[in-house]
């Protein structure tokens, strides 16, 4: 009799990994439920949580890729010829030695997501092979808190929210209640309800602004005068934490003539927000001790504004004191593991960033940056993710590709990750992948990227393989589990793909893990733990340590201090005036709306239970959340002749796409669109691409070089001018792609 066996294992439909318990018989998944042993540790948390419950359906979805395929018709006509795996991998092999031969490794682009799987295997290939152009989404998440955190404290901050000890919490351009729906947000939850204040920073009255004591709607991209304003006050009234200001922070005088001019008058005229919140806000946080200020990735996306807001929130933290802070913040730690810095191989082949696109025009996010800070992080032996922060910009690719300037980039592989509707200005993306020599996508379902490939390669999804995420290498955590069961059909872990094919390229002896279980246990080997022991708990990290500027560093007999050219916190950011850019937060001018385009528009909303643009093909969510959703306020809707329900077109200069209308409490004359809609049921053959042209927000966004942030590239999502209208049978949308 086959025994049947419940292996703990993870989820995997969004990033935080929870715990799962799987009953599993004759190497097939029989059932799954949370496991109340490991993270969150708490059924009624999993419970309240939809996607979980799917993983049975998405292990054997009727359109799961399971088999290699490769294209045998014109690109995108949905013809397909399934292969093996040996084919599949000797032919991609010889096309990129080929182009390699032809170009240079550089001619090699990658793009990732996620975070829906473990990225150093890839970023290890592309350093072997020799190209520095992996593209991902940091510029527009994670990216800007990293670079900004590090240059004003010497390394990233962690947030330290803890209902027993946080006084006050402040949420800015995030979402909880959508974007994480886990421990976090549950946590909120009971925050609030246990009467201690919240302030939300946000446009829109979201879910999480409901919960809110204050509710701050700020003009899409006026967020760093807002931030500035908080300053002002907390300045003005004396409400900065002195002992920590004067001991520990730089430049504070240089910020108090800085921000005299962001009076709660002018930052309410420029912002939307009322002067009483903007005073009672300050108020509220700085007498708070300690508070906690939480941020996402609504403040990533302001383009050229979302640096100033960064460095803005992080000042604020610092002149009241919640910097290494039980209960507001800590400054993290490198992993005393392997970090996947070492695993990238990047430090040991410098030379790959000899061609880097962004030279010479993103200030931090290229090699040269990268290097000035590394040298300060290295006074307390810390060294920064380099393949992250060292990614290409998106922009830079496809025009790269369809200009051959610097160089021609003939061939890309995309993992985990689909441009056409994750990346900004689809039309351009659109033309430089159809015209390229070879796209390869490892995908777990067809996207509209990858019904464009010349190869589709199935990869092992949930409960199919190991999971270990380890923040990329900026904190001193890791967590994760072990698989099931062995991936269904003839799927593979990425890890299979980017080892035979480096193998195939000359790497073998970078290659030492026949698996990828050995190879993601070989990350604890420096601490002596072994990978099923860790999988027991599914989480290993350290006890928080606090006020570390204060130890004495047994070398010099002087305080630690922060890792910065001044070893102090600096409000006024030394390394940044070295390298010719503003010292202080500068807002930059925000778009203006005009009569053509008269609103403001925010491309990033996501809903449960979908993540990202993933799962559109799970019939229980569409039944839930059958259409793509756009918002307004009354005032506005009224203005424009709309109601609830209503499907409208919101345009930019860039295209058109159609939403459904839901009349929300948001700031006046803003509309926010949901991010990653497509229809996979419709047409899957090019031009239509399952209804790529439809309702993706990344038709109406463009992320040109010019226009972007010139420190780290970041465009802009939030706060693009726009207009609306009615759809009428008249004013519909083609299915296909417009010229």
């Amino acid at each position: 009799m086959t025994e049947v066996r419940e292996i703990k294992t993870n989820c995997r439909f969004c990033g935080y990994q929870c715990g799962l318990l799987a009953t599993v018989k004759k190497g097939k998944v029989l059932a799954v439920k949370p496991d109340p042993s490991r993270f969150p540790n708490d059924e009624k948390i999993m419970n309240g949580c939809r996607r979980w419950r799917q993983a049975l359906n998405i292990l054997d979805h009727p359109d799961r890729i399971n088999y290699p395929l490769k294209r045998v018709g014109r690109r995108g006509s949905g013809q397909w010829e399934r292969i093996t795996w040996e084919q599949a991998l000797d032919e991609i092999a010889d096309k990129l030695r080929q182009l390699k031969e032809q170009y240079g490794p550089e001619t090699l682009a990658t793009s990732i997501g996620g975070p829906h799987t473990t990225f150093w295997p890839l970023h290890r290939f592309l350093s072997l092979f020799g190209s520095p152009n992996n593209v991902g989404i940091g510029q527009i998440c994670w990216n800007p808190g990293i670079w900004v955190n590090t240059l004003t404290f010497g390394w990233p901050l962690d947030l330290d929210f803890s209902p027993e000890a946080t006084a006050c919490l402040m949420l800015w351009g995030i979402n909880p209640a959508e974007s994480d729906n886990s421990l976090l947000w549950r946590t909120i939850l009971q925050y609030g309800r246990d009467s201690n204040p919240i302030i939300v920073v946000d446009p829109r009255r979201t879910r999480t602004a409901e919960r809110a004591k204050l509710w701050l709607p700020v003009r899409p991209g006026t967020d760093p005068i807002l931030a500035l304003g908080l300053i002002n006050v907390i300045i003005a009234e004396d409400l900065y934490d002195r002992e920590f200001v004067h001991s520990w922070c730089h430049g504070f005088e240089a910020l108090c003539e800085h921000v005299k001019k962001y009076t709660p008058a002018y930052v309410a005229e420029k912002t939307g927000v009322g002067s009483e919140k903007i005073i009672e806000a300050a108020r509220l946080f700085a007498k708070s001790k300690p508070a906690a200020l939480h941020t996402g990735r609504g403040i990533d996306q302001l383009g050229p504004n979302s640096v100033p807001t960064h460095r803005a929130i992080a000042i604020l933290k610092a002149i009241t004191g919640n910097v290494d802070v039980p209960g507001a913040t800590h400054v993290a730690e490198m992993p005393d593991f392997i970090p996947e810095l070492d695993f990238e191989l990047s430090e040991k082949f410098p030379q790959v960033y000899e061609k880097q696109l962004n030279k010479g025009k993103l200030v931090l996010q290229s090699y040269q940056g990268f290097q000035r800070v590394r040298e300060l992080t290295l006074q307390h032996n810390k060294r920064l993710p380099m393949r992250y922060l060292n990614s290409a910009h998106p922009n830079l690719v496809w025009k790269a590709m369809i200009s051959g300037e610097p160089y021609p980039i003939r061939a890309m592989i995309v993992m985990a990750s689909d441009p056409l509707l994750t990346q900004a200005d689809t039309k351009l993306i659109y033309k430089a992948l159809t015209g390229l020599d070879l796209l390869v996508a490892l995908e777990l379902f067809q996207t509209p990227t990858s019904l464009l490939a010349d190869y589709v390669l199935p990869s092992a999804g949930i409960l199919e393989r190991p999971l270990l995420e380890t923040n990329a290498g900026t904190s001193n955590i890791a967590y994760g589990g072990r698989e099931a069961v062995e991936p269904y059909y003839e799927r593979k872990p990425d890890y299979y793909f980017w080892k035979e094919l480096g193998c195939r390229l000359g790497q073998q002896e970078y290659w030492p893990w026949e698996t990828y279980t050995e190879a993601l246990a070989s990350t604890f080997e420096p601490i002596g733990l072994s990978w099923e022991d860790f999988c027991e708990t599914g989480l290993y990290c350290s006890d928080n340590e606090y006020y570390k500027h204060e130890k004495i560093d047994p070398a010099t007999g002087k305080p630690q201090g922060f890792a910065t050219l001044t070893r102090k916190v600096e409000l006024y950011s030394e390394t940044l005036n070295e390298m010719g850019c503003d010292p202080l937060p500068v807002p930059q001018r925000a778009a203006d709306t005009t009569e053509e385009y008269p609103l403001l528009l925010i491309t990033g909303a996501r809903y449960q239970p979908y993540y990202a643009s993933s799962y559109h093909q799970i019939k229980e969510y569409r039944e839930i959340h059958p259409d793509p959703i756009a918002e307004i306020n009354e005032e506005t809707a009224s203005a424009l002749g709309l109601k609830e329900g209503d499907f409208i077109l919101v345009e930019t200069e860039r295209g058109k796409a159609r939403f459904k209308l839901n009349i929300r409490q948001m700031a006046d004359d803003v509309v926010s669109v949901e991010y990653g809609w497509w229809y996979p049921e419709m047409d899957n053959t090019d031009p239509v691409l399952g209804g790529l042209w439809l309702s993706n927000a990344n038709i109406l966004t463009n992320a040109d070089i010019e226009t972007s942030d010139r420190l780290v590239g970041t465009w802009t999502y939030n706060g693009i001018p726009c207009r609306v209208s009615k759809l009428t049978e008249q004013s519909g949308l083609n299915k296909e792609k417009e010229e």
